[in-house]
């Protein structure tokens, strides 16, 4: 090195290591402590807002937020510890954060979205909701994305600005939700018989709220069929469990009692 550098640049270079070295190994220390500050600091956040009435929507996003705040003053305060100038960076900052910003516009709109999920509420951690075909429980609403776990146990991520400006189906938001059957009965079949079999189940079944009047009524003379239309209303956690358990009733007991159930056929009549 002797050979490369001028004794004055090689006194230059190792005032600069001694100055810098302890400035450098006790700022990668505050770095190391700093995170673990941080880590501990969301964990007792979470836990706080957890044991409060918050919503639980808003857990995840103060935390991400929080997270990412404090990473930044970390970086800041280990950056100004080795001794960079704050001013000239800061101005560097502002400048690259424009930039960035420019480039970042669709995560900078996906954050925008988040506020506005959780403030304005069209769906919310725990809700049931449906996106472009793909059906899933809310379990997170973090600053950038949220996270569905579908059906079949699928971690879905979706972008909260492609959220806002779509059309998203919410089946919790409301406390009832009607169900709508159509039970098929051949021609010649007993309607009259049908429509007191379905009114009995309905009546003793406790799961179908009374305050509202059920249907039962023919909606359609179909080719091969007389199709039965048939409403009535439930809580929105008994929606599926009832519409199944019908379905069940309708194909197993129909039968059971002279009423068949027909499927499309065709006649063909050969005229010699």
């Amino acid at each position: 090195m002797n050979d490369i550098l001028s004794p004055e640049s090689y006194t230059y270079l190792l005032n600069l290591i001694i100055e810098y070295a302890p400035r450098i190994i006790l700022g990668f220390i505050f770095l190391i402590v700093g995170n673990s500050a941080i880590k501990k600091v969301i964990n007792i956040l979470e836990k706080f807002l957890s044991s409060k009435n918050i919503d639980k929507s808003l857990v995840p996003f103060f935390r991400s937020l929080l997270s990412m705040t404090l990473q930044v003053a970390l970086i800041i305060s280990v950056l100004s510890m080795i001794g960079v100038e704050m001013t000239s960076f800061l101005a560097i900052l502002g400048a690259a954060g424009l930039a960035v910003g420019l480039a970042l516009k669709d995560t900078l709109q996906n954050f925008a979205a988040g506020v506005m999920i959780l403030f304005f509420k069209p769906f919310k951690v725990g809700d049931f909701i449906e996106y472009e075909g793909t059906q899933g429980t809310v379990k997170e609403i973090q600053i950038f994305n949220s996270i569905l776990t579908t059906i079949d146990n699928k971690r879905v991520i979706i972008p909260n600005g492609i959220l806002q400006t779509s059309i998203v189906t919410n089946f919790s938001s409301e406390n009832t939700r009607r169900i709508i059957w159509t039970f098929s009965i051949a021609y010649g079949d007993d309607f009259e018989k049908a429509k007191t079999i379905l009114f009995k189940w309905i009546k003793n079944d406790k799961r179908i709220l009374k305050d509202k009047e059920p249907l039962v009524v023919i909606s359609e003379l179909a080719d091969s069929s007389v199709n039965i239309m048939v409403r009535v209303w439930v809580k929105s956690e008994d929606f599926l469990e009832v519409k199944f358990d019908y379905n069940e009733k309708v194909y197993s007991e129909f039968p059971k009692n002279g009423l068949s159930i027909p499927f499309p056929q065709l006649d063909v009549n050969i005229n010699k």
